[in-house]
């Protein structure tokens, strides 16, 4: 094979080396947040300001800022001032940042409540709290036996089958119509899988006052829960206990008592 010097002009003719013909997408995307990030950040000192103020601030082009400022209204991040045609933050940051404002101090006050059901229990203590349709264990402290028991499970599922999500839904009705909204996914054979099993199940729930989950999400484990409550009566989080189901079961009145007493300390503590 021979090599062929290439001229100055030959060489612009050249088609780009295939890591400059195409971009990498995933950068591309992770750049853009962090600029609408940026833009978000701008607002930190100034209530309103409009597009040529963001553009020249953060160094963008004024069809960059406006595109981005677009679309953080589209999800009420941001909002257009009609009289003065500048932008501001919106009400969803601030619904966001009450409940994360919220979430923590629901954490602090449960912790030592929560540590202190796992010591007298023996079993795995879970903190739930709603989020659409389905339910966050926000917290989870497991004992030295549940450690290998509980690796692998989900710290996020839909609510019909679990204890917490059905004892949040009995006494949250937006939860309740969010998930037979969604329907009923199955997680084991004996998942709730229809509107008429779910609404049996939640009445269950409020005649007794704590959810239980007989092997609904993972096959061989149960929990029992009871709801966190705001002023109104309206369940918000909840505490559980969950392990194999033979050990739940054997004693589900003692683990009932337990989680009612969490979840009635924690809601007053909350309330005060």
């Amino acid at each position: 094979m021979s090599l062929v010097a290439v001229t100055g002009d030959e060489a612009s003719a050249l088609p780009p080396p295939p890591s400059s013909r195409h971009a990498d997408p995933g950068r591309e995307t992770l750049r853009s947040v962090a600029t609408a990030l940026d833009v978000l950040e701008c607002f930190a000192v100034d209530d309103e300001l409009g597009v040529s103020d963001i553009a020249r601030r953060l160094g963008i082009a004024k069809s960059t800022a406006h595109r981005l400022l677009a679309t953080l209204c589209s999800r009420g991040l941001t909002e257009k001032n009609c009289d003065s045609g500048q932008y501001r933050l919106g009400l969803h940051l601030y619904e966001l940042g009450q409940l994360a404002q919220s979430r923590l101090r629901l954490r602090q006050t449960a912790l030592p409540v929560l540590e202190d059901v796992r010591r007298v229990s023996g079993l795995t203590v879970q903190l739930g709290v709603v989020d659409g349709a389905d339910i966050v264990y926000a917290e989870r402290l497991e004992t030295a036996a549940g450690r290998a028991l509980m690796a692998g499970v989900a710290r996020r599922w839909p609510s019909h089958c679990t204890a917490s999500g059905k004892v949040i839904a009995a006494f949250n009705p937006e939860l309740a119509q969010a998930r037979r909204d969604l329907g009923f996914p199955p997680r084991t054979l004996v998942t709730i899988r229809s509107v008429a099993d779910y609404d049996r199940a939640l009445a269950e729930t409020r005649r007794v006052g704590v959810g239980i989950s007989r092997g609904e999400a993972v096959a061989g484990l149960s929990s029992v829960a009871a709801p966190v409550r705001d002023l109104t009566g309206i369940a918000y989080a909840s505490v559980s206990v969950v392990g194999p189901s033979a050990a739940v079961h054997a004693d589900l009145d003692r683990s009932s008592r337990l989680v009612r007493t969490a979840a009635g300390l924690i809601t007053h503590r909350l309330s005060a």
